[in-house]
């Protein structure tokens, strides 16, 4: 298990690949790990641990969650 705990790139990179394979993403190659802020670590680790402790996802489900990933993204 990945810790977590500290905010760096390559836990961004972990968080934003388990969210990008568990909600099946069409879209997940425009989802790069650099596209994210390490000044929103916190609301991506709170994306992540939503997304990690589900098996399964509505339709209505996964368009929230993959409306939020993409606020959170950089601009």
């Amino acid at each position: 298990m990945t810790n977590l705990d500290q905010p760096t790139q390559e836990n961004v990179a972990f968080m934003i690949e388990v969210i990008k394979t568990k909600l099946k993403m069409a879209s997940a190659a425009a989802m790069q790990a650099s596209n994210f802020d390490l000044g929103k670590y916190e609301d991506i680790k709170e994306l992540y641990e939503v997304v990690d402790s589900k098996e399964k996802f509505s339709i209505s489900e996964v368009e929230a969650l993959v409306s939020e990933l993409g606020r959170l993204r950089s601009q």
